[in-house]
């Protein structure tokens, strides 16, 4: 976004600030009402629109909990559905999202279902499960979670922030303080210490929520179709062709940069519902590529919105991949992040 434009909508900003101020204000004194619920349920949020890493750290939390009965529960951001809907092998990003199809088809043991009212949603889920994760719900407080997980991502941190519509904050920053873990994603490794420093100080007025930072590690390529044959490894020199349609496609370049490929950038905005053209196109440069090893990769999140058929029939011949990325806690804060959660699991009791 331009300064110019930026200055423009700053106007409009401060009116939304005024707006979310007085409705949290209203949740904070309890003439608006939250409902807590028996069974453990855990925010993963942020202040921002996109790009901070919910879906690594949901499902950082899913591997956290062996043994439990895990129902992620989303809004279902992109989807051309309303309602409670629980995903199943007919689920699309149409139906339910982007994100929460790829929670469906990397985790066979958890329940996955999408609805705006996440009040609605929690009560039509909490009998059959243990644990509740609220995948992007930290703006919801007619729930009241018993966990908040909130995500920073550490390129955005120190730059200054504005409100929507002038920039990509939810509510003022000083919404952090109803957190009670904060996760500083995508994080050199190691952080420096004066920027480590300067990052917990920014967290330091008021409540004092603890603050964790994070990594992303890429794993192997996977093929998005099954008839795909898998490349031992990226070669150097190799041609990629990147296709994304996420908040911040910075690192993924980055990681792909270290592997001194070559870069072919075929970029859309976050949640973008592919059309016929875009994918044609993609897969015309492609073939017109004279380049001996070539290659098509995504990210697992695109993946899922290249599966419905007439995409699929574009690329089915094609060599596409997605890199799957894990999130990493800082080594000297992994244990101490883990036992919180463990420790917050164990102690909820609920009346059965």
């Amino acid at each position: 976004m331009s300064t110019y434009l930026r200055y423009l909508l700053l106007p409009f900003s401060l009116c939304y600030g005024l707006v979310t101020m007085v409705r949290n204000k209203l949740f904070d004194l309890g003439i608006f009402k939250s409902v807590k619920f028996d069974l453990p349920v855990i925010c993963v949020g942020n202040l921002v629109v996109g790009g901070s890493g919910k879906t690594p750290v949901t499902e950082y939390l899913v591997n956290l909990l062996p043994g439990k009965r895990i129902a992620i529960l989303s809004r279902g951001y992109g989807r051309e559905t309303k309602g409670f809907i629980l995903a199943d092998a007919a689920s699309t990003a149409k139906s339910i999202g982007d994100e929460p199809l790829q929670y469906f088809h990397k985790f066979n043991h958890v329940t996955v279902a999408v609805c705006e009212d996440r009040t609605t949603g929690i009560n039509l889920l909490k009998d059959d499960h243990d644990v509740i994760l609220l995948d992007d719900a930290f703006q919801h407080r007619k729930v009241k979670a018993g966990l908040y997980i909130l995500l920073f991502d550490y390129a955005s941190v120190f730059k200054p922030q504005f409100l929507l519509p002038a920039g990509n904050l939810r509510e003022s920053f000083s919404g952090f303080k109803r957190a009670d873990l904060i996760v500083i994603t995508k994080s050199p490794e190691p952080v420096e210490a004066r920027h480590n420093l300067a990052i917990r100080n920014k967290f330091a007025d008021g409540p004092h929520p603890e603050v964790f930072f994070s990594q992303i590690s890429y794993d192997t390529l996977k093929p998005v179709f099954a008839n795909a044959h898998l490349p031992s490894a990226l070669k150097s020199g190799s041609r990629i062709y990147l296709l994304t349609g996420i908040a911040n496609p910075k690192p993924l370049l980055t990681f792909l940069e270290q592997q001194e490929v070559e870069v072919v950038h075929h970029k859309f905005p976050d949640h973008y519902p592919f059309k016929i053209s875009d994918i044609s196109k993609l897969a015309m440069d492609f073939n017109a590529d004279p380049a001996a090893d070539k290659l098509i990769i995504t990210t697992e999140k695109d993946a899922q919105r290249l599966l419905d058929a007439p995409i699929k029939e574009l690329l089915l011949n094609l060599p596409i991949f997605y890199l799957p990325i894990q999130v990493v806690i800082t080594e000297e804060g992994r244990q101490t992040f883990d036992q919180k959660i463990l420790n917050y699991v164990s102690s909820t009791t609920r009346d059965r």
